[in-house]
């Protein structure tokens, strides 16, 4: 009898221990993600913070039954980080990263946010007109040697004019506001720089020469522009909350169509653009505006594809990984921006 009932007790403690264990298991584990809330990761000071503030600030999330959550990044690695460890549900970040995680198992998606991309900068009084002229002279490239504007634009250098930029001139790779700086000061020759980089060198005085989006149309012999940059997210959570992705890309749309239109829309933006002048904000303003999709179908995404056999073709395994073809899937089927969204 004693043995029974040392064993009862026994049995009793372990089971007591096991729910104590249990319990504490369940409470440390992270709280699951409102079903209702996007939780979308920016860099407080970037450019999609503009449209994203203007969204919030304008109640266009709960109009459509969600809540648009922001996390703060210290930088655009933080965000794809966050994504892949599942701390943030969306982030803004180009389609060929999306391929080429897709390529490597990460089943990635993409919504269109900007076809804005960058440009070729040189001083209003320079003698540099095409990328001809570029030879021999000093060219800033943001980005490094495998950066999808540089490998475009020297496509397109070669192409049309013969030139190998990588030898004819003389690539200097930096970050943007270091070239900014040196381009200011005499210390570069032109600069290829991303869009809002551009604008701020356009307020003082500098001229585009080449566009890195003209590029990727001419090189693929396009008739339509393709959104480089947009909304990349698990393509497990937009199948499980595919009304939720609709309604937060519609918001998006609608903060679009409201920065497009409304000059005061902007007086809430300004202090998070870090305008110096009056010229600085008007180039960023009309650069923001200029890379607002203006249609997103299945024309947009054949020329997508051709792009990507371009970059694979230029940047090989190192900038796409093990595809040869744009990956099926990269972009969520889903919704379409209509004709004449600006």
């Amino acid at each position: 009898m004693r043995e029974r009932a040392l064993v009862r007790r026994l049995l009793g403690a372990l089971a007591a221990c096991a729910a104590l264990l249990a319990g504490t298991l369940i409470a440390a584990l992270p709280a699951a993600a409102d079903p209702s809330t996007v939780r979308i990761g920016l860099l407080k000071f970037g450019t999609v913070s503009w449209e994203i503030e203007t969204l919030r600030a304008h109640g266009m999330d709960r109009a459509r039954g969600f809540t648009l959550e922001v996390v703060d990044l210290a930088n655009p690695e933080a965000g794809k980080i966050g994504l892949l460890g599942n701390s943030v549900d969306v982030i803004v970040s180009d389609w060929l990263w999306t391929a080429r995680q897709r390529a490597d198992g990460e089943a990635l998606a993409f919504l269109p946010y900007s076809s804005a991309v960058g440009s070729v900068m040189v001083p209003a009084d320079s003698p540099v007109r095409t990328l001809a002229d570029l030879k021999g002279r000093k060219l800033g490239v943001a980005g490094g040697p495998l950066d999808k504007g540089w490998l475009l634009i020297r496509a397109l250098a070669l192409r049309d004019h013969g030139i190998d930029l990588p030898s004819a001139a003389t690539p200097v790779f930096a970050a943007p506001p270091l070239l900014n700086q040196q381009a200011l000061t005499g210390g570069l020759d032109a600069v290829l720089t991303y869009w809002h980089f551009a604008a701020r060198l356009e307020a003082r005085g500098f001229r585009s020469i080449a566009g890195v989006e003209q590029a990727a149309t001419a090189l693929t012999d396009g008739a339509v522009a393709v959104p480089s940059i947009g909304f990349v997210f698990r393509e497990a959570w937009a199948q499980r909350n595919p009304a939720l992705v609709d309604a937060f890309f519609a918001a998006s749309l609608e903060a679009k169509a409201l920065l497009q239109t409304s000059d005061t829309a902007w007086d809430a933006v300004r202090p998070l653009m870090r305008a110096e002048d009056e010229a600085t904000f008007e180039a960023l303003r009309a650069g923001y505006r200029a890379g607002i999709p203006q249609r997103w179908g299945a024309a947009e995404k054949a020329a997508a594809a051709k792009v990507f056999a371009l970059m694979a073709d230029l940047g090989g395994k190192d900038l796409v990984g093990p595809a040869v073809d744009l990956p099926d899937g990269t972009f969520w089927p889903g919704p379409t921006v209509p004709p004449g969204s600006r």
